[in-house]
């Protein structure tokens, strides 16, 4: 299917030849930093890429680890009308931006970038189902509750240190799959061997997961949760 290309292919420049590193050794010049790329520009290399494939009709786009680094989510994304799929993922984006348009986005993953909001989602979240964050700087799930129809939230390796904000998933009535390892609120349960106690406290709080931190929510947990009073 045409429409199901997978565009992974990494923009870094060509490897040197012996002669060239040796020149470039030699010389005292110092390089100068890559400016990052704009979306337009990695798609623009894709395209070159891949002969014939148009990137504006894909299903999956992906983007990720471009070199150098995509920086900023701009305008350009609208374009991508039949995207079902990005991953803008290892890159050094600071802002989640730009999503009108994609009508058509299930699955946007923006995991290792410098994120520290979870912001500028509200064009996608009637349609968008998995967001996955996980390697970045968010401390908090404020405006989350928009996204109604996720599913899946993959948020390992932030910094999510408060209850309060697994409270916010309460108001995703179909979130069955969440990823937490990694945060200040997990590592505090970890660091006192209570971890058993924390899946507890998660699944009393989110009675629809199915799924914590990549193990399934078993039966007695659930009639342990069911139990504890708030």
């Amino acid at each position: 299917d045409s429409q199901q290309v997978h565009l992974g292919v990494q923009a870094c420049l060509p490897s040197l030849s012996g002669a060239k590193v040796r020149a470039r050794t030699q010389s005292s010049a110092v390089p100068k930093m890559a400016k990052g790329l704009t979306i337009k520009d990695a798609l623009k290399i894709f395209e070159e890429k891949h002969p014939g494939v148009v990137a504006i009709e894909a299903e999956k786009v992906e983007l990720h680890g471009m070199c150098p680094s995509i920086e900023k989510m701009d305008a350009t994304l609208s374009t991508l009308k039949a995207c079902k799929q990005l991953s803008l993922s290892t890159n050094n984006i600071e802002k989640i931006s730009s999503l009108s348009g994609m009508d058509s986005l299930r699955i946007l993953s923006l995991g290792r970038n410098l994120l520290k909001k979870i912001e500028n989602l509200d064009a996608v979240a009637d349609t968008l189902e998995e967001l996955w964050v996980s390697y970045n700087q968010i401390a908090s799930l404020a405006g989350i509750e928009k996204l109604v129809n996720l599913r899946v939230l993959y948020m390992t390796n932030n910094k999510l240190a408060s209850w309060s904000d697994i409270d916010r998933l309460a108001a995703l009535p179909n979130l069955e799959d969440l990823l937490l390892v990694g945060n200040p609120l997990y590592n505090d349960y970890k660091d006192n061997n209570s971890l058993s106690e924390y899946r507890i406290e998660v699944i009393k709080r989110l009675p629809n997961i199915k799924k914590l931190d990549g193990i399934p929510v078993d039966v007695d947990e659930r009639e342990q949760a069911s139990g504890v009073k708030a």
